[in-house]
C-alpha cells in the first residue's frame, strides 16, 4: 500500500501533511536557539531562563488539554486552530519587531508554548479525515508526520550553513515567522468550516464531565505515565548528546549536529516503512519493541563516544524514534474513542511525565555516576515503561480503551 495515495486524494489530509511541514520548519527555525538567544542577546540570566522554561511548559500543557477538550465539547476546532496559529505569528512578529525582555516572556513563554497545541490539534483533524479509513490510519498518520521530521532536518542544515556564512541568529525569527504565518493562512484558507463543511464530528457534543472523568481514569493516567517513561529515553538522548561528545577527546559540535542529523534523517524512512506493517501487532507492543530498539542507542552513546561503531547507532536511534514519535498518537486516539482532540492533548501531559522523569533521572544520575549511568537508568525507565505498558494491555482486569464516548440527549 502507498502510504501517500490517500493523503494526495483527500484535501483535509493534504491540508494536515502540509502544516506539519511548516510546524518542523518553524520548530527548528526557533526551538534549538532560543537559549542563546534569550542569555546571550536578550541578556536574560541563566534562573530567569529557567523559570521561562517552567512558565512555556505550564502554559504548554495547560493549552493543550484546554483546547483539545473544547475541541471535543463544542466541534469549533477550526477557530482553536486559528488562534493558536495566530499567537505563533504574534510572538515571533514581536521579537523581530522589538527584540527584548518582554518581547521574548510574550514570545516564548506564553504565545509559542499556545501555539504548541496546533500539533495535537492537527492529528485530532487527520483523525476525523480518516475515520473511514480503518487499518491503513497507522500509514496516514507516518506519511503526514514523515514531512515534519523531514522539514526540521533541512532547516536545521540550512542555519548550520547559514551562521557559518555570518548570518546573524535573530534571523531564525525570520525563518520562523514566514513559517506561522504560512501556518495561519493555511488554517484560515483551508481548515474545514466548522459544523458547515462535509468534515465535521458526527453527533452531539461530549460534555465537559464525562471528557474530565475519562482522562482522570485510573487506566488512563497508568498508561499515560508509561508511555512518558518509555519516551524519556528520547528527552534523555538529547540531554546527553552534546555532554557526552564534548567530554570526548576526539568528538566536537560537528560530530553533534552530524549525529543528531542521521537520528533524524533515519526517522524520515523508517515512519513509512512502519505504516506496512504495524497492523500486524498491537500498538502497545509495537510501541515497547520501539522503546527497546530505542534504548539501544541511547546506553551505547557513551560507551561508543570515540568508537567508529558509534555511527551505526543512528540507525537504531532512527527506527526506535519513529516509533516513539508516531504510534502513540493512533494509540491514544483508539484509547479515548470519539474523543480525537482530548486525545492528541494527551501527547502534552505525556511530554510533562517525560521532562519529569528526565530531569529526575539525570539529577540522580550525574550526583551518582556520569553519564554513564544517566544512561543505563534512562535505560532502565525506559525498559520497565516498555514492559508495563505491554502487561497492563494484556491483561483483561485492565481494559484497554474506554466505551465510545457518550452523546448527549
Amino acid at each position: 500500500m502507498n502510504p501517500y495515495r490517500p493523503v494526495l486524494r483527500h484535501p483535509t489530509l493534504r491540508l494536515v501533511a502540509l502544516a506539519l511541514l511548516l510546524v518542523g520548519a518553524h520548530n527548528a527555525s526557533l526551538y534549538p536557539y532560543q537559549s542563546l538567544i534569550a542569555i546571550e542577546r536578550i541578556g536574560l540570566s541563566k534562573p530567569a531562563f529557567s523559570a521561562l522554561l517552567v512558565l512555556a511548559s505550564a502554559v504548554a500543557v495547560t493549552s493543550s488539554v484546554l483546547f483539545g477538550i473544547m475541541g471535543d465539547h463544542t466541534g469549533a476546532r477550526r477557530r482553536i486552530a486559528l488562534i493558536t496559529a495566530l499567537s505563533s505569528t504574534l510572538g515571533v512578529t514581536l521579537m523581530l519587531v522589538w527584540p527584548s525582555t518582554l518581547s521574548l516572556i510574550l514570545c516564548q513563554g506564553i504565545l509559542l508554548p499556545l501555539a504548541w497545541s496546533l500539533y495535537g490539534q492537527l492529528f485530532a483533524l487527520a483523525r476525523l479525515a480518516s475515520a473511514a479509513e480503518g487499518r491503513t490510519r497507522d500509514a496516514i498518520l507516518g506519511a503526514i508526520r514523515a514531512p515534519m521530521s523531514l522539514a526540521f532536518l533541512t532547516m536545521l542544515l540550512f542555519w548550520t550553513f547559514a551562521f557559518a556564512a555570518g548570518i546573524d541568529v535573530m534571523a531564525v525569527y525570520i525563518s520562523g515567522g514566514l513559517a506561522s504565518l504560512g501556518l495561519s493562512a493555511l488554517v484560515f484558507f483551508g481548515w474545514p468550516r466548522d459544523r458547515r463543511a462535509p468534515l465535521h464530528d458526527a453527533g452531539p457534543r461530549i460534555s465537559l464531565k464525562d471528557t474530565f472523568r475519562a482522562i482522570s481514569s485510573l487506566h488512563i493516567i497508568v498508561r499515560l505515565c508509561l508511555i512518558g517513561a518509555l519516551c524519556s529515553a528520547g528527552s534523555i538522548y538529547f540531554v546527553l548528546v552534546s555532554l557526552v561528545f564534548e567530554a570526548s577527546p576526539i568528538r566536537g559540535p560537528s560530530d553533534v549536529a552530524l549525529y543528531v542529523g542521521l537520528v533524524a534523517g533515519w526517522e524520515v524512512p523508517a515512519m513509512l516503512f512502519l505504516a506496512r506493517f504495524s497492523h500486524l501487532l498491537p500498538r502497545s507492543t509495537m510501541i515497547a519493541l520501539g522503546a527497546l530498539i530505542y534504548t539501544t542507542h541511547l546506553i551505547a552513546l557513551p560507551y561508543l563516544s570515540d568508537s567508529p561503531w558509534l555511527w551505526l547507532m543512528p540507525v537504531f536511534g532512527g527506527i526506535g524514534g519513529a516509533v516513539l514519535l508516531l504510534l502513540p498518537i493512533p494509540y491514544y486516539q483508539d484509547l479515548l474513542q470519539g474523543r480525537p482532540g482530548t486525545a492528541a492533548a494527551m501527547l502534552a501531559l505525556q511530554k510533562l511525565v517525560t521532562d519529569v522523569l528526565t530531569a529526575a533521572i539525570f539529577a540522580f544520575g550525574t550526583a551518582i555516576g556520569g553519564f554513564e549511568t544517566v544512561a543505563i537508568l534512562g535505560t532502565l525507565v525506559a525498559i520497565a515503561g516498555a514492559l508495563g505498558l505491554y502487561l497492563v494491555d494484556h491483561n483483561s482486569w485492565f481494559p484497554a480503551r474506554l466505551a465510545p464516548a457518550p452523546a448527549q440527549g
